[in-house]
């Protein structure tokens, strides 16, 4: 008798990153990866990566790095702070996996999404300098740069989307530099500061939407 397959949200344990798969009903070919922030787990985006792409299929990873009673994807030194060998090993790592993860399932890392909030968004902006060849399409929620030493990449095929909050006293401050930084890469990058503080919601969500949907032209905007 054959297996049956994992259900629809079914964490996955067979890579070095845990994560569920999120099938839509529809489906159009593309996909979602969700890095969430720090102190949860992978469920934690599932929400507000359905609300953004109904249609794709959402790969939520979860962080290995253990904090309180959830996970985080490197190793920090203070909350604006991080340990730079940390960075380097967890980019690394996960730029292994979803390699992987895409073999194994089928999915077309050019038409993937890479939906990050906070450390995981901070993870993501690494993982783009660090392996530039892997990241077409990333919305970064709430992100700040976090890497002394920049490698040079060329991210001249990659669309970014920056949501920062403007009450956001962490990590608002430091969006900026994040925009420069990707854009002195190359990276095509939207900006966007909304009325919010380190939370995300469905404002988050509609400015994501219409990104995708939007023709690919270079912004840096306050709303």
């Amino acid at each position: 008798m054959a297996e049956k397959p994992p259900e629809d949200g079914f964490l996955r344990r067979d890579l070095p990153f845990f994560y569920r798969l999120y099938r839509p009903a529809e489906p159009t070919g593309e996909c979602l990866f969700l890095l969430h922030g720090s102190g949860v787990d992978e469920t934690t985006l599932v929400a507000l990566g359905q609300q953004i792409a109904p249609h794709a299929l959402l790969v939520a990873v979860r962080g290995r790095i253990a904090q309180e009673d959830g996970f985080r994807w490197f190793r920090r030194i203070s909350p604006i702070r991080f340990e730079q060998g940390s960075i380097r090993k967890e980019a690394d790592a996960f730029a292994a996996f979803i390699t992987e993860v895409a073999k194994r399932h089928d999915l077309a890392l050019s038409r993937a999404i890479f939906l990050g909030y906070s450390n995981g968004a901070n993870l993501v902006s690494s993982m783009m300098l660090l392996h530039p060849q892997l990241i077409a399409r990333a919305a970064l929620l709430r992100p700040m740069p976090v890497m002394d030493e920049v490698p040079p990449a060329d991210l001249r095929k990659a669309r970014v989307a920056i949501i920062s909050g403007a009450a956001d006293l962490t990590y608002g401050p430091f969006a900026l530099a994040l925009v420069g930084l990707l854009g002195r890469h190359g990276a095509e990058v939207e900006a966007h500061t909304i009325a919010s503080g380190h939370e995300i919601g469905d404002r988050d969500a509609e400015i994501v939407r219409q990104w995708l949907a939007g023709p690919a032209t270079t912004i840096a905007q306050a709303n």
